[in-house]
């Protein structure tokens, strides 16, 4: 980074955009100063990521100007924005999924030796940045093999490599660890003290109250205000996301009856390499939630339980033995799952929105043909009751804001109206007001009687919303803790394993 000076500032002036008729950034202008962390806020659709695309030559400007250290830029592609040192990490992963983590750091700048690509250079550089962001992995490891979190990082380690002057992270902790979120903290600090300006776009207000500068907070494509983050409270920063008062983040939590026979019992359940010997039970109108560090075996214990992965062990649904083979098997037991990646595994975003509300109810919908009309009115209803944002109805599931596919995403899960539901990081990448809304949908699913299983890296969530919550480290389930007794220090102590004594209301497996 010798050769390239360390400061990039930045002028939005009236900035516009349209996508065809819908104008979705109307007239922004601010400025972003050298060697300042920048949070970005606002609810999904605000048009945050929109700006930032067009700051990192994804997308073109409709109307306005954008000034870079004073020179007006009308960038082509992102391979101009990188040119001058501004570099945008994705919230969905921009990653080539049969390349090996060097050539996908490298993609597009590959080092070369003569005519032939440099492949050592490369591989010692990518494991420098690497090691920067925190992940020891080897570089020739292929991406298809890494999990989420992994992924992440590697993102953030693409950006470092290549120098950034202005960096643009969106949503860049929503996968991450305690420990890899402290480390990923690190070294925005070091980048701030070496002049690099950062735009720091989170759900997370706790993460943009403790690393960030300044706050800007757009709302529907316009600028609504900036301010020192030291001067605004996180109460005031989704206030001024949502445009009226926030209160009452969390539902009231019900009561569940305890002489109710168990929706849901798993005894000695273990999926190799991941779980080993779990055992729970979950009742009629609980919310059961699962904790635990990434790599901990969480969303692998529920793939083996949908028959995704290997798996051995007793499974009794509604009081009867159940022998699932497939994610179809298990819908049929009264048995579904949303997946943690929904636009890789919950959505088919090419598809429709009725498509994909309709998919895992098909035999409703198609006997004995497809019957169109039906799924329109099922999606009518659907966008009603769980409170999906379109215009459209024939809309494609890519045109929703991350809170409504979200929204999508758990209405498709709940078509074959299931009587014990998996619902994994339910608010990933969602704003503070679809958060809202979420969690009030999972209480009115477990006052429907629906069991309800939440598996979220966000402690204060299963704080808020579970009855219960169950701890896994390294593949065992070694605590649940009842909703009185749930604080952060105690399910981080069992999840790390430093736990020294077993707290009032925890009940404790031997690890």
């Amino acid at each position: 980074m010798n050769d390239i000076a360390r400061s990039v500032s930045v002028d939005f002036d009236r900035i516009v955009k349209a996508f065809g008729p819908v104008q979705v950034l109307h007239g922004v202008s601010f400025s972003l100063e050298p060697g300042k962390v920048y949070g970005l806020l606002g609810e999904n659709g605000a048009g945050k990521s929109t700006l930032m695309k067009i700051l990192a030559g994804y997308e073109s400007i409709t109307e306005g100007e954008l000034r870079v250290n004073g020179k007006p830029q009308a960038f082509t592609s992102s391979r101009d924005a990188e040119a001058l040192g501004i570099v945008l990490i994705h919230q969905e992963f921009n990653l080539a999924e049969d390349l090996n983590v060097a050539e996908n750091i490298f993609l597009g700048h590959e080092k070369k030796k003569g005519w032939l690509l440099d492949d050592a250079s490369m591989e010692r550089d990518a494991a420098a940045a690497l090691a920067q962001v925190g992940l020891r992995i080897d570089p020739r490891t292929k991406v298809r093999r890494l999990i989420v979190a992994e992924k992440q990082l590697v993102e953030i380690a693409k950006a470092v490599a290549r120098q950034a002057r202005l960096l643009i992270m969106d949503e860049p902790t929503a996968t991450l660890t305690p420990g890899e979120t402290e480390r990923l903290f690190r070294l925005i600090a070091q980048l701030r003290s070496e002049g690099v300006t950062i735009v720091y776009i989170s759900h997370k207000l706790d993460e943009v109250e403790r690393i960030t500068d300044e706050v800007i907070v757009m709302r529907d494509g316009r600028f609504v205000t900036r301010a020192a983050t030291e001067s605004v409270t996180r109460h005031q920063m989704a206030n001024l996301m949502v445009g009226r008062e926030l209160s009452d983040l969390y539902p009231p939590r019900d009561a569940v009856v305890l002489a109710t026979a168990p929706a849901m019992r798993v005894r000695d359940f273990s999926v190799p390499g991941w779980a080993q010997q779990v055992s729970f039970e979950v009742r009629p109108g609980e919310i059961l939630g699962f904790a635990g560090l990434v790599g901990a075996g969480r969303t692998e214990l529920f793939e083996g339980l949908l028959g995704l992965r290997p798996s051995a062990g007793e499974v009794e649904i509604l009081g009867k033995p159940a022998q699932l083979k497939s994610p179809r098997d298990a819908a049929r037991h009264g048995f579904t799952y949303l997946s943690e990646d929904r636009k890789g595994k919950g959505l088919h975003v090419h598809l429709g929105l009725r498509q994909n509300l309709t998919l895992m109810a098909l035999e409703r919908y198609a006997r004995p043909w497809l019957k169109p009309e039906a799924e329109r009115g099922a999606l009518a209803e659907a966008v009603k009751d769980y409170g999906i944002r379109t215009g459209d109805l024939d809309a494609r599931a890519s045109s929703l804001s991350g809170g409504n596919q979200q929204k999508l995403a758990l209405a498709k899960v709940l078509q074959p109206q299931p009587k014990v539901v998996v619902l994994d990081e339910p608010t990933r990448g969602v704003d503070v007001g679809a958060k809202r809304d979420i969690y009030f949908l999972v209480q009115r699913l477990a006052r429907e009687g629906l069991a309800v299983i939440v598996v979220s890296s966000e402690l204060m969530e299963l704080i808020g919303l579970c009855h219960r919550v169950a701890v896994m480290r390294a593949g065992r389930l070694v605590a649940t803790l009842d909703a009185e007794h749930l604080t952060e220090e105690e399910l981080i102590a069992h999840a790390t394993g430093t736990a020294a004594t077993a707290a009032s209301g925890a009940t404790h497996v031997p690890a």
